[in-house]
């Protein structure tokens, strides 16, 4: 078993590396280049300024050029990475004269350290995923649901091809939900602060854990043992985030410069095009014509809460391990339609939970993983990464097929399914070998977030409708 783990990790290591070789956001793009020098700047910023400032604008930090809008323990992250890059080649994160810096040295290191990160949180942790829904639903599928896993074509190429960390954040989330899975409440609450310290974006799955530890707590037999349960979280949640927050914990302002980093509401409600509710709806009704921006993010806080909360409270009245990986699904699924400031990348976030249920429902998640890369698709057009993008999902079909080759839908579904992807396909060829006519420039972008929108609230309700009957029983799951 340990032989054939490790040969899935090599070919899952080989396909991010063979992604590496392409293309990065922002290559060649003068002034603001993209992610990758965004990436960079911030492990510029952190080894030459003070904690303190990392965050603040000054004539040393130009919060216009890519300032650093992640939390703390990104920063830590890139300070780390910029010791490192210092002692290879100081130029790469010379202060103000490293901007834009693109040599082939910088290159190799800066994938590695994403490879880096995927060998050191991301397998490790989507592999005890696996074992832990193998011990917890009697599954003998761990290789199964470790390849497909690992060789995800959104996650790699986001991070290894586009250029971010997800794996870690994501990584750090995925090591929370095997403590969940394992029983380790503990350790589900320590390793999820940190993913939503490194990334907000977890926000996404902040309320299935929430609601699934605080019904854990509800569930003890006295009340004694309740306070100490719900304590003991409290004290590691608070502990993590008063470490990790240190350096501007001795000042309020600093603090509120943190938070006004993380939570822009400056900004519009959305900038790229986005396969979400809000930017399908802009089409036909522009919101920021009727619609104040500080009115705007309230109305998004109000839709994501009221689409969140009906999977919520069933997992809070029905706690249970397939409904909190369904509650994830469905949560994050809400959270990408419906909130403020959404990114084409953080479809991941829905993506991570769907992983975890692929085991049940092959077809349709396989689905859902399809149109999850379709919506990112004019991201990685524009970054060059198209040839990859289609090789990398053609990849994951033959390894699809390979293993879900028992699984057979039913003839409503298996028509459906035929449909969706022909549909898919169609579009993506079309946006290909047709051009957008001069006066409607964004014409295929836009049809791709609104096909991407279509299917996401269908997923949201088949969700929903599959926690609302979830028998929250152990289920055997037949070897494949």
């Amino acid at each position: 078993m340990k032989s054939e783990i490790l040969a899935i990790a090599c070919v899952a290591l080989s396909l991010r590396s063979i992604v590496s070789m392409y293309s990065f956001s922002g290559f060649d793009s003068p002034p603001m280049y993209g992610d990758y020098e965004a990436q960079r700047h911030w492990q510029e910023v952190t080894i030459n300024l003070e904690a303190i400032r990392w965050y603040t604008n000054s004539s040393n930090n130009d919060l216009l050029y890519w300032g650093l809008d992640y939390p703390p323990l990104t920063a830590h992250h890139s300070y780390l990475m910029g010791r490192i890059a210092k002692s290879i080649d100081p130029r790469f994160v010379e202060l103000h004269g490293s901007r834009g810096f693109q040599s082939r040295s910088h290159k190799t290191f800066m994938r590695l350290t994403v490879l880096l990160g995927d060998v050191l949180i991301y397998l490790p942790a989507i592999l005890g995923v696996c074992i832990c829904i193998d011990k917890s639903f009697q599954s003998k599928s761990k290789l199964f649901s470790f390849m497909l896993l690992a060789a995800y074509p959104g996650q790699m190429l986001i991070d290894n091809g586009h250029f971010q960390y997800n794996n870690v954040s994501l990584g750090l989330a995925a090591a929370a939900i095997a403590a969940i899975l394992h029983g380790k409440q503990y350790i589900a609450a320590f390793a999820f602060t940190l993913a939503l310290n490194y990334k907000q974006m977890e926000l996404y799955h902040s309320l299935p854990f929430f609601t699934y530890l605080l019904a854990e707590c509800i569930a003890q037999n006295s009340f004694r043992l309740f306070a100490v349960k719900l304590a003991k979280i409290a004290t590691i949640v608070l502990a993590t985030f008063f470490l990790l927050w240190y350096p501007w914990s001795g000042s309020l302002q600093a603090v509120a410069e943190v938070l006004n980093r993380l939570f822009p509401l400056g900004r519009t409600v959305f900038e790229d095009k986005v396969s979400n509710f809000w930017c399908s709806l802009n089409i036909i009704w522009k919101l920021k014509k009727h619609v104040l921006n500080h009115h705007m993010a309230l109305v998004c806080l109000g839709f994501t809460l009221i689409s969140s909360l009906p999977t919520n409270i069933t997992l809070f009245r029905k706690r249970c391990k397939m409904g909190f990986l369904l509650s994830l699904f469905n949560t994050a699924i809400a959270f990408f339609l419906f909130s403020f400031q959404v990114h084409e990348k953080t479809i991941l976030l829905a993506a991570l939970p769907a992983l975890c249920l692929l085991t049940w429902w092959p077809n349709e998640i396989i689905l859902f993983l399809d149109v999850s890369v379709f919506t990112m698709l004019p991201l990685l057009e524009r970054d060059g990464l198209l040839a990859p993008s289609l090789a990398c999902v053609l990849i994951y079909h033959l390894i699809c097929k390979c293993f879900c080759s028992e699984t057979k839908p039913s003839s409503e579904l298996k028509a459906f399914l035929y449909i969706s992807k022909i549909f898919m396909i169609v579009v993506v060829g079309a946006s290909l070998l047709i051009k957008a006519p001069p006066r409607y420039p964004d014409l295929w972008p836009l049809i791709t977030s609104v096909i991407g929108c279509a299917y996401l609230v269908l997923f949201l309700v088949w969700g929903n409708f599959r926690h609302l009957t979830c028998t929250c029983r152990t289920v055997k799951i037949k070897s494949m």
